[in-house]
């Protein structure tokens, strides 16, 4: 557990509330013949302890982005595959206190049980330390490199279109502008324009690719503030 404490950034004044954070409900039943001794409601807590700060961190962190932007974000940031991979640099699988059949059934790798531990050990260190800890853990661990998260997992067309609607009388429109390579080697160059006048372009080894990156060059040059 030292090594883990270290891993995480913190040192439990009850180690107790770590090891319950990674006890799963089949090591719960199988070991103490009590369900509630599992992770479950320490999760349960984590997740809103979760919600808050990466929704705080959004907001101060991106201050022209509308509602239902920041939604997106929060919940890309939130999401299993966000948080599977924050337990895997911090390797909380192998920590688990698994039942015997879950363990059989390689439940330490499993996406949905350690993306949910994630969200337990935040509210052990909530419950241990208070929330300035929890916080810490959540900024350094799960909110580590965030924009360049949202930037290579962005759908970039989308993202442009949506910014462009919102100011009247403006259309976006894509051109190809060069085609080269052999046929198992191709290069595209696309030029994205705003009502006809060309605001971003970029090159793929697909007409789809160069499109996003034309989006994104055209995104990032108009909308520096917003993405």
């Amino acid at each position: 557990m030292r090594e883990l404490q270290e891993a995480i950034g913190y040192t439990f004044h009850n180690p107790a509330l770590l090891e319950q954070a990674l006890t799963h409900t089949s090591y719960a039943n199988e070991v103490f013949r009590d369900g509630l001794r599992s992770y479950e409601r320490l999760e349960f807590l984590g997740d809103s302890i979760l919600g808050f700060t990466v929704a705080d961190y959004l907001l101060s962190t991106f201050p022209r982005l509308h509602e239902g932007d920041l939604s997106k974000l929060r919940a890309e940031l939130v999401c299993e595959t966000s948080l599977a991979e924050t337990a895997e640099a911090l390797n909380l699988g192998r920590y688990l206190r698994l039942g015997k059949g879950e363990e059989a059934c390689g439940g330490r790798t499993k996406n949905s049980i350690i993306a949910d531990v994630v969200e337990s050990v935040i509210a052990a260190i909530f419950l241990d330390g208070g929330l300035a800890p929890a916080q810490k853990f959540i900024y350094t661990h799960v909110l580590v490199d965030t924009r360049r998260r949202i930037r290579l997992n962005a759908d970039w067309k989308t993202r442009l279109q949506e910014l462009v609607q919102r100011e009247k009388n403006q259309s976006l429109t894509y051109e190809l502008v060069s085609e080269s390579g052999p046929d198992h080697d191709k290069h595209f160059t696309v030029r994205v324009l705003r009502s006809g006048v060309t605001v971003g372009q970029g090159t793929g080894t697909s007409k789809k690719r160069a499109e996003q990156a034309a989006a994104r060059e055209a995104a990032e040059r108009l909308y520096p503030d917003e993405i």
